[in-house]
């Protein structure tokens, strides 16, 4: 079983950028699809980003496309998400996620999660 351990997150003005990490570890970071949510108060978490065991393939939410970029370092154990241009309405929590096989943008797909990490963004 693999956990993992979100890190990154902070206070922002718009416009700004941050680079949230993924750091995995009980299990290899290769034998899994990797996903970005993020969730707000009174609301589902929302699909942010998604990319395959070997990073051949990614997809990002329009919502975030063109700002946001996931990665991933299988060497290290750790998938990234570059946010750039930040709106106040990125301000979120941010949740990485892990699961076997091809990525998903359904949570329910997901089985293993972080604690998150808290990102604001200031107007």
């Amino acid at each position: 079983q693999v956990q993992l351990v979100e890190s990154g997150g902070g206070l922002v003005q718009a416009g700004g950028s941050l680079r949230l990490s993924c750091t995995a570890s009980g299990r290899t970071l290769s034998s899994y699809a990797m996903g970005w949510f993020r969730q707000t108060p009174g609301k589902e978490r929302e699909f942010v980003a998604a990319i395959s065991w070997n990073a051949a393939s990614t997809y990002s939410a329009d919502s975030v496309k063109g700002r946001f970029t996931i990665s991933r370092d299988n060497a290290v154990n750790i998938v990234y998400l570059q946010m750039n241009s930040l709106k106040p309405g990125d301000t979120a929590v941010y949740y990485c996620a892990a699961r076997g096989m091809n990525w998903r943008t359904s949570e329910y797909d997901y089985p293993y999660w972080g604690q998150g990490t808290q990102v604001t963004v200031s107007s």
